[in-house]
């Protein structure tokens, strides 16, 4: 089986408890170790769960509509404040305390009962946009009137938030509450963001639609799909400013959905080291169809500043681990998707529904009758039943079509099988769809009907709940069919409603989120209707025994795997990654001031410096990381102070170096990761290899050649002292296996009997000597010299770790001593005499607070170095601010 296939098990059961323990014992081991936790939870959602009606507001005339309603184009209609109006009777001009009205909003019912579930072990928030305010009274359509929020007065949203404080929902006990942040929002951008960039953009890329094949404006000239990208920005800002006012350190966040997927970042920037993870409820499609968005990167950077993303299903985070590799180049770590350090775990789990909430429904008084009267009314005959948003890829076409195959092939079911199908208006109304599916309705009905039978029965309305649950209850065979789907309640919903009936079989789309978990029931490609049709027929035919069978294990899955479950593994998924990240030992700030300080009293200073990553930004091309105009000002600046040495310790080879810097007479430089070093003010070359077997690199070169046939676009570079195979222009993923399968190679069949490491860099794979790296280098520089009383030292990825480890001194106890490095015993053993030279261990001027050993990175990264900047332009800019300073002093001259 290979790494792309999607796992396929049968779900261990789960229970709540055993999560809730976990989850408590890993909080107590955090608290140990010293990191902070604060016990709540704040949950980031595009609305709040609350519909909010203004009945009585402080500012005259709002409420009153105007004599004749104006047309309004739009989807939402609205009404200006520039109107006409006329006080109600009960209205006092003078003063009127605000009154409102607060219920329950419709949807996403089982991610907020998954969120309310945790308030009984955390404190709990909820962060939301208020949605659109409602007038109680009603356009000449029916339709609630909505309130513009410039209409409304800050004593009228004063006393909203005063509402919504101590608003509690009927899932809310005496003990355990939800707090409610409001968020408000201008209309226009809050239109612009949901009606536009959501819902016109995202959501259509995410189910694999084009936004031009579903936007109602896709014919006008100017149609982008940029559109509505800057009110998507403004409101995802608005919700990491919201955030920030009730954020406290040691705060878990869970940033939910599509809508919001810059506001990890967006918070990450303000809080380096807040806690938070990201849900993305929908489908992630494969990078192929997301690499089509042209904010690609920008939502792909923002999903990333979250500690977690997680996904419904294994294959979505797949997709979305693939997305950030091929279009950002972004490398895959054992622990998740590195970005300079900052690693992003990426994780899977289901969504459940509120099992409970649903069996106490189905008691309800009014089901009974009306399952009674449902299968009196289809007695002798098999009941389908099929309950979708009447969107495009819900399915409900392909369903139709297959119910008429079903007939067509299989004849004997005409007269005896009627399907019920029930569809919700969705969020944007689709003329073409309703009448296609009208036509499909007619057209069936037509060819197999009669007047004593009409086989399909199609209601396009919003029913009752005691509706919904009897239809449920009644079927022979619930048939759920969507085109591609994140998560779908009415399956689970189905299985739990049988469960006091026929215990009747689910036919249920493999493009559904939650179809791995839900493996009993009739998997089916809802394109294949010669498939569907006879999944259909197997179904309604299905024995007794199998039914039962079926059904209880999924029963055992959907009544475990709940969303109280699903919302109690996030915080145990968030947690697990928080420890794995090592959020403790964040690498705090470069201290400028107190490095220029530092700086200034020392007589001599030494700079051991990286170069690409460090100086120069990582290129797709190495040959174009070239130094800027502030690189060579500030190194020449540093050089040219007598009281400075200045290397430049790098990979490259000394032609690169040569050629980029070799102008700066005062500037040393180490080639090759310590293979190499010139002196500053000197033209020759010192080779560390010279008295080393290197017959190693022949064989190495080999293998290099074997993996560079089979890797379009890597190509070998072959150094002096080392050899390096770059994989930087190939196809990212392959490029990534074919580097872990040549440094598995190497190191089981070459470096085990040679004297050499394999090293993984950024796009490449390096082999060279044991005895040369970087880290014996900056040990030869400070031995010679050991009057240095300041080190600033930068670099950005592995290779750069030897540096930062040779500049830690385990002792406590100050003068630190240094014994003479392989580098200098090795070099210069030999005097000019002949005579063998003798190297005594040297006493270090320096203390721990002269060491400025930096990091360039995220500070969550992994690293020996005390301090960290975020990107080369820092580490310049820290470089131009230490060359102004004037100091006084003598010294002596530098030594190598």
């Amino acid at each position: 089986m290979d790494s792309f296939h999607e796992p396929r098990r049968v779900s261990e059961p789960i229970k709540l408890e055993d999560l809730t323990a976990q989850v408590a014992a890993r909080s107590a081991e955090y608290h140990a170790k010293g990191i902070p936790l604060s016990g709540r939870i704040i949950h980031v959602c595009h609305y709040l769960p609350i519909t909010a009606t203004l009945q009585q507001s402080s500012r005259a005339g709002i409420l009153s509509p105007p004599a004749t309603p104006p047309h309004q184009p739009a989807n939402i209609p609205t009404l200006s404040s520039s109107e006409p109006t006329a006080l109600s009777p009960d209205h006092d001009p003078e003063h009127s305390r605000p009154r409102w009205s607060l219920s329950g909003r419709q949807g996403h019912g089982a991610m907020i009962s998954g969120i309310r579930s945790l308030s009984a072990t955390h404190e709990q928030f909820i962060i939301g946009w208020t949605g659109d305010i409602e007038s109680p009274n009603t356009n000449s359509a029916g339709e609630k009137i909505k309130i513009p929020s410039t209409t409304l007065s800050e004593e009228d949203r004063t006393a909203l938030e005063e509402e919504i404080a101590h608003f509690k929902s009927e899932d809310d006990d005496a003990k355990t509450t939800t707090a409610y942040v409001p968020l408000w929002l201008d209309d226009k951008v809050a239109h612009g963001h949901y009606d536009g960039y959501c819902k016109q953009t995202l959501w259509p890329l995410f189910h694999y639609l084009l936004w031009q094949d579903v936007s109602p404006t896709s014919l006008s000239a100017c149609f982008s799909a940029d559109e509505h990208w800057a009110p998507y920005e403004q409101v995802n800002t608005a919700f990491a400013r919201r955030i920030m006012d009730i954020y406290r350190p040691g705060d878990l966040i869970w940033v939910h959905d599509y809508h919001l997927l810059l506001v990890p970042k967006l918070l990450r920037l303000l809080v380096p080291d807040v806690f938070i993870g990201l849900f993305v409820h929908t489908p992630w499609p494969s990078s192929e169809v997301f690499r089509c968005l042209p904010r690609r990167k920008e939502i792909l950077d923002g999903m990333l500043g979250a500690n977690l993303v997680c996904f419904q299903t294994y294959s979505y985070s797949r997709h979305f681990t693939s997305s950030c590799v091929r279009v950002c180049g972004y490398e895959v770590a054992a622990r998740g998707i590195d970005v300079q350090g900052h690693v992003t775990a990426v994780m899977h789990t289901p969504v459940g529904v509120d099992a409970d909430r649903v069996s106490r429904d189905l008691t309800r008084e009014g089901i009974q009758p009306k399952l009674d009267s449902l299968l009196k009314l289809y007695a002798g005959k098999k009941i389908i039943i099929g309950r979708d948003k009447l969107d495009v890829v819900k399915g409900v076409v392909q369903k139709l079509r297959a119910f008429a195959k079903l007939l067509h092939d299989y004849p004997e079911w005409i007269g005896r099988v009627v399907l019920i199908q029930v569809t919700s208006p969705a969020l944007s109304d689709s003329p073409k769809l309703e009448r296609q599916v009208s036509e499909l309705v007619s057209a069936i009905n037509g060819e197999y009907g009669s007047l004593d039978f009409i086989p399909v029965h199609h209601y396009h309305q919003m029913i009752k709940k005691d509706e919904f649950y009897a239809l449920l209850s009644a079927a022979d065979l619930g048939v759920i069919t969507p085109l591609r789907d994140g998560m779908n309640t009415t399956s689970m919903e189905f299985v739990i409603a049988q469960g006091q009936t026929k215990r009747s079989p689910l036919v249920l789309s493999e493009f559904m989120g939650i179809s791995s978990n839900m493996i009993e029931a009739l998997q089916i490609n809802p394109w294949n209707l010669d498939d569907v049709a006879a999944t259909m027929h197997r179904g309604l035919l299905m024995s007794q025994t199998e039914k039962d069978t079926r059904h209880a294990k999924l029963y055992s899955v959907i009544t475990t795997h709940t969303s109280q479950t699903w919302a109690m593994t996030l915080v145990k998924f968030l947690l697990s990654v928080v420890d794995a990240q090592g959020v403790a030992r964040q690498t705090p700030a470069l201290p400028t001031n107190f490095m220029l300080e530092r700086y200034s009293r020392a007589t001599k200073r030494l700079f051991l410096l990286d170069y690409d990553g460090t100086l120069a930004p990582i290129v797709k091309t190495p040959s174009m990381a070239v130094p800027t105009e502030d690189t060579l000002t500030a190194l020449t600046a540093l050089s040219a102070d007598p009281r400075n040495l200045v290397y430049i310790i790098s990979g490259r080879d000394g032609a690169f170096l040569e050629q980029h810097l070799g102008h700066i007479r005062g500037l040393g430089m180490s080639a090759e990761h310590g293979g190499f070093i010139r002196a500053p003010g000197s033209d020759q070359w010192t080779n560390f290899t010279e008295s080393m077997d290197m017959s190693w690199m022949s064989e190495v070169l080999e293998v290099f050649k074997y993996y560079t046939e089979r890797t379009t676009g890597s190509h070998i570079e072959v150094k002096k002292s080392s050899i390096t195979w770059h994989y930087r222009a190939t196809d990212p993923e392959w490029g990534q296996f074919q580097c872990r399968q040549c440094q598995d190679l190497l190191e089981n069949n070459v470096a085990h009997k040679r004297p050499i490491e394999v090293l993984v860099g950024k796009k490449n794979l390096e082999v060279r000597p044991i005895a040369i790296n970087k880290g014996e280098i900056v040990k030869r520089i400070l031995y010679l010299n050991p009057d240095a009383q300041f080190v600033f030292c930068a670099g950005d990825d592995k290779t750069d770790e030897d540096m930062f480890r040779s500049l830690q001194f385990t002792e406590t106890a100050l003068p630190y001593t240094m014994d003479p490095p392989l580098s200098v015993s090795l070099v210069d053993a030999v005097a000019e005499d002949g005579k063998s030279r003798e190297h005594p261990s040297v006493e270090l001027q320096l203390g721990p607070e002269d060491l400025f050993t930096t990091a360039v990175g995220h500070p969550s990264k992994r690293t020996l170095a005390k301090w960290h900047v975020t990107s080369p332009l820092e580490v310049v800019t820290e470089l131009l601010k230490l060359a102004s300073v004037q100091s006084g002093g003598g010294g002596e001259d530098a030594k190598l």
